[in-house]
Parts: structure tokens; C-alpha cells; sequence
């Protein structure tokens, strides 16, 4: 059974556990419900059979008493095995949810919205948390202890408890003939609210774009179309699901109209007692009433089925793994005959195989949307090659685990992604054991000291979110400092100098230089300044390898394409305005 909610609800294996335990709990409580029921059955017979005598009283009176405490008791167990056992399981669905994506290659991220992963950890864990702590143990702990009542009340009178309890499966037909629709009409509301969220999210992002552009008024209109979506299909579902839920709950209503008739003719046919059609109206009267509730319950709980999906996507979705203790004999990159795409049919790299020797400096140039920077992520094994092997000292990265893969490599991106959080504490990042004094040293490598100075609380200014309060080339000085800071045997840069100015590029390259003595650097590159102390130039197009060597024997044939490129930048240098 752990093993089923597991898998059906997508839960931990302690979340199984924690939620058999509330419904459990929730059965007893509702169990309890009907002591006083009985208590009064008795009273009731007592009565009519020549009245209560003092001791009854007592009994009766200490009786009632014991129930209401026990029943209070019960509901405190109840509500703590629903509730705190509830949260505790968001807390590690989030955790592991987190811990998932962590392991998941980059394939998957660039398929799916940011947004929509982000729904998912917050919005889909909020409402599967509401529901498993108000609606999910009661659900189920209703339907056992009705179903446990029900077989008690056959043993007083068959007829009497047919006539109460045949509108259940009817009622329950009609809420579960609507799942086809309540999917047909909850896809489109899920879908309306995660574009809605998107766009928001969005606009939001870019913001001084718009500003800039005078373009807010324009770019509100996806917004408020998303908006109005969501409230049409919204209303859409609730209307749907009322249909059902009204009906069914309708007939509930009517058990009680036939409940009172078949005791009424039973009782002026002297078949049964008024005690017993006594008992019998106050039963369906409690009985009757968690069940409607369980009936919109249950419309919830289909609802959630699509929220379930969406979390067990990411949960079984294939991560990249891989041995965790290697060793290799040197750091050379090599490709052999690879070929990648990020979409099918859309071919980026075409059979490329190159080395990148330890020691050495190795460019990557060529035109934009050749193939550089997919090199440089599948070298990183950020990808996973479609073909051919990508190896690191011998090994082929595929089969090491991508976590134990990276302890070798510093990298700089051209996109930096900052926290907000202290300039000390997003250089540590490159090595979270780091002293304060290696932090401010890798800082003043990356000559981040020259705008720290400024700043009112120096490294440990807070600097907003992924930086907002830094210039793009301060951003991208600390994320070299990180590198620098991490000081691995492999060096990946790319563009990492494309938003500094000359005089800070220089220096920095000279900083970088102090580091790549006995290493394997990878340089992704416009400029041709920027490789021009490479050892090795690998000139790309259309995804294939178009031409390699050292940068002056490239640059001996004016033919060649890096000589081309290198001239026309020479040229562009010298245009004037």
C-alpha cells in the first residue's frame, strides 16, 4: 500500500506512511462521531421502556462525558497526523523536487518554461499541500468509516439501511462520470494560468526594455489577455465540476425524504421500533453530511491529478549519472566525430573532433550560431552528445557523473548569474570553503577592488538581484573572480571578457594568464584580441570544423577564414562616426 500512494500520489516514502497514519486517524475520529449517536439510542429506548432511573442518569451523564473527551482527543491526533505530517512532506517534496532539477541535464531545461518549473515547486506543492492536510485523509477516512457504519446498521434493519444508503453509489457515479470532462476543462485552465504567470513574469523581467521602447501600453495587452483567459476558463471548470458535484450532493438529499417514508411504513406496520427509526434519521443526518463534503472533496481530488502529473514528470524524468570516482592522467578535452542538435532535425554540430591539450590555450572563433558555445557545454557535459565521445584524459565524460565532472572546471559565461546576496559571498560561491582572504585575493585579480572601493559596505555590499545594482562589466569581473577563485585544472571562457573595456580586458587576461600555467583553457571568442596569445585557433561554421592550428601559421595565408575574420575586425576598428 506504501508503495501505491507512493507511485499514485507521488509522495516520499515517509509521506506514504504519514498519510495511511491521518487516514487512519481520520476514520477512528469519524468512527467516534456516532458514540453520541448511541448513547442517545439508548436513551431513547429507556425512555419509552419506563423512563431513566438515577443510576441511568449517571451513566449516562459520565458516558457522555468520557465520549465527548475521547472525541476530542481523537480529532487532536487526528489534526496533528494531517497537518504536520503534511507539511513536513512539502518540505521534502520542494528539497527533492530542487534536488532533482539540480541533476537533470540542461536538455530538459530548454523544453520548459522557468516559469512553469517554478509553478510547479511553489503552486502545484501549495495546492497538494492544502489538499492532503484538509481534503485527502478526511476523503478517504470518511469512505471507511461510512463504509463501517453502513455494515453496522445492517445488522439492525436491512431494509431501513438500504433505504439510506442507496443514494451513495449514485451519488458517486455521477461526481465520477465527470472526470473525462473535469480533464477535458482543467488542461485549459492550467495551461491559461501558466502562460498568464509567464507573461507577468516576463514584463516584469524586462521592464526597462519596455520603458525605454514606450512600449509599456503595448506589451500590457498579452498580459490582460492572459488575464481574461484565465478567468474564462476558470469559470469555466468551477461550472463544470458545480454541475456535478450539485447533483450528486441533491440526491444525498433525497436518502433522507426516503429514509423517513420506508421507517414510517415500517413503523405502521409494527416491523420495527421507534427507537430504531429514531436512531435511523439522526444516523443519516450525520453520515449524510461528511459525505457531501467528500463528494466535493472528490472533485478536488481529480482536479489534482494534473498537478500530480506535472511533479511526477520531473521525478522520473532520466538524469544524467555516472562513476563518481575517477581519476584521470592528464586534462586534454577530446572530441571524436560528435554530432549534437537540440531539436531533432536541427543539426548543430556535424561530425567535429578536436583536442584541447593540457598547457595549452585553445580559441573557439568563428560567425555566431556556429557551434562555439555548444562545444564549450558539451565539453562540461551540460549536454549529452547525440553521437561520437567526448573524453577527458582518456575517459569518456558520459559514463562520470556530471557533479564529480565539474570539480574540474572553472567557467565564465557571458551571461553572469548573480545572487543577491554580498560581493564576498558570490565570488565564494567558485569554492564554498574559501577564507576571506581568498575571496578578497580573487577579487583583486579580477580587479573587482577598483568598484568595491566605492561601494558603501566595500565586498560586503549587498548588490540586488543577479546584480542589479552592479554594471554588466562589474558582473562579469565577479564572475571571473569565481574562476579564479576555484582555480580547477580546466579553464572554459566564453565572451568571458565581452563587457569590459579594452584597458580592463588586458588586465584581466593577465590575471587569467597567472592560472592557466600547466592547464587546459578553452577561449569562446568575437574578438580576435582576445585569442590572440592562443596556441591553438579552431575556426568554426555551421556547426563543423572548418579550419585549425596555431593563430600565425592561420594567419600566414591570407585566405584563411581566422585571417579574414582578423582583418575585418582590424578594419572595423578604425570606422569613425
Amino acid at each position: 500500500m506504501v508503495n501505491y500512494f507512493m507511485k499514485r500520489y507521488a509522495l516520499s516514502q515517509k509521506g506514504a506512511k504519514d498519510f495511511i497514519k491521518a487516514v487512519i486517524w481520520a476514520t477512528i475520529a469519524d468512527i467516534a462521531l456516532m458514540m453520541p449517536i448511541s448513547i442517545a439510542y439508548f436513551v431513547v429506548s429507556d425512555l419509552l421502556n419506563g423512563g431513566i432511573s438515577t443510576t441511568g442518569y449517571w451513566v449516562y451523564s459520565i458516558t457522555t462525558v468520557l465520549a465527548l473527551v475521547l472525541i476530542y482527543f481523537l480529532n487532536l491526533l487526528q489534526y496533528d497526523a494531517e497537518f504536520g505530517a503534511t507539511y513536513k512532506e512539502s518540505e521534502r517534496r520542494r528539497i527533492s523536487l530542487a534536488e532533482r532539477l539540480r541533476k537533470l541535464p540542461l536538455a530538459y531545461f530548454g523544453k520548459k518554461d522557468i516559469g512553469d518549473l517554478t509553478k510547479v515547486i511553489l503552486s502545484d506543492t501549495t495546492l497538494l499541500e492544502q489538499n492532503f492536510s484538509h481534503i485527502m485523509p478526511q476523503f478517504y477516512g470518511s469512505i471507511i468509516s461510512t463504509t463501517i457504519v453502513v455494515i453496522s446498521l445492517f445488522g439492525f434493519d436491512w431494509r431501513m439501511t438500504l433505504a439510506s444508503i442507496w443514494v451513495f453509489p449514485v451519488a458517486m457515479l455521477i461526481v465520477f462520470t465527470s472526470r473525462k470532462l473535469q480533464d477535458k476543462v482543467n488542461k485549459p485552465k492550467l495551461a491559461a494560468n501558466v502562460e498568464c504567470e509567464a507573461n507577468i513574469h516576463e514584463y516584469i523581467e524586462t521592464i526597462k526594455d519596455y520603458k525605454a521602447n514606450a512600449a509599456e501600453d503595448r506589451m500590457l495587452v498579452p498580459i490582460k489577455k492572459s488575464i481574461k483567459k484565465c478567468e474564462k476558463t476558470g469559470l469555466i471548470s468551477e461550472i463544470g465540476v458545480a454541475a456535478f458535484v450539485i447533483s450528486a450532493q441533491m440526491i444525498l438529499k433525497i436518502g433522507i425524504a426516503t429514509t423517513a417514508l420506508v421507517g414510517g411504513y415500517l413503523i405502521a406496520k409494527g416491523m420495527i421500533t421507534l427507537p430504531t427509526f429514531f436512531m435511523y434519521l439522526i444516523v443519516v443526518s450525520r453520515i449524510y453530511e461528511p459525505m457531501s463534503g467528500a463528494l466535493v472533496n472528490l472533485a478536488a481530488i481529480i482536479n489534482q491529478e494534473l498537478t500530480i502529473e506535472r511533479t511526477r514528470a520531473i521525478q522520473e524524468y532520466p538524469i544524467q549519472t555516472g562513476d563518481t570516482n575517477v581519476s584521470v592522467d592528464n586534462y586534454d578535452i577530446e572530441f571524436k566525430d560528435v554530432k549534437f542538435a537540440y531539436n531533432e532535425n536541427e543539426g548543430v554540430l556535424n561530425g567535429v573532433s578536436l583536442v584541447a591539450k593540457q598547457g595549452e590555450v585553445t580559441a573557439l572563433v568563428g560567425p555566431s550560431g556556429g557551434g562555439k558555445s555548444t562545444i564549450g557545454k558539451l565539453a562540461a557535459r551540460f549536454y549529452d552528445a547525440n553521437s561520437g565521445e567526448i573524453l577527458l584524459g582518456g575517459k569518456d565524460i558520459s559514463k562520470i557523473d556530471p557533479e564529480e565532472l565539474l570539480k574540474n572546471y572553472s567557467i565564465v559565461f557571458q551571461d553572469v548569474v548573480l545572487f543577491n546576496n554580498t560581493i564576498k559571498e558570490n565570488i565564494r560561491i567558485g569554492k564554498s570553503d574559501a577564507t576571506d582572504e581568498e575571496v578578497i585575493w580573487a577579487a583583486k585579480e579580477a580587479r573587482c577592488d577598483e568598484f568595491i572601493s566605492r561601494l558603501p559596505y566595500g565586498i560586503d555590499t549587498m548588490i540586488g538581484e543577479n546584480g542589479a545594482y552592479l554594471s554588466g562589466g562589474e558582473r562579469q569581473r565577479i564572475s571571473i573572480a569565481r574562476a579564479l577563485l576555484k582555480n580547477a585544472p580546466i579553464i572554459l571562457l566564453d565572451e568571458a571578457t565581452a563587457s569590459l573595456d579594452a584597458e580592463n580586458e588586458t588586465e584581466i587576461q593577465q590575471a587569467i594568464s597567472k592560472l592557466t600555467k600547466n592547464k587546459t583553457v578553452v577561449i569562446i571568442a568575437h574578438r580576435m584580441r582576445t585569442v590572440e596569445n592562443a596556441d591553438k585557433v579552431v575556426y568554426i561554421a555551421n556547426g563543423k570544423i572548418v579550419e585549425q592550428g596555431a593563430p600565425s601559421e592561420l594567419l600566414k595565408n591570407n585566405n584563411t577564414n581566422f585571417a579574414k575574420m582578423v582583418e575585418t575586425q582590424k578594419q572595423s576598428a578604425d570606422w569613425k562616426i
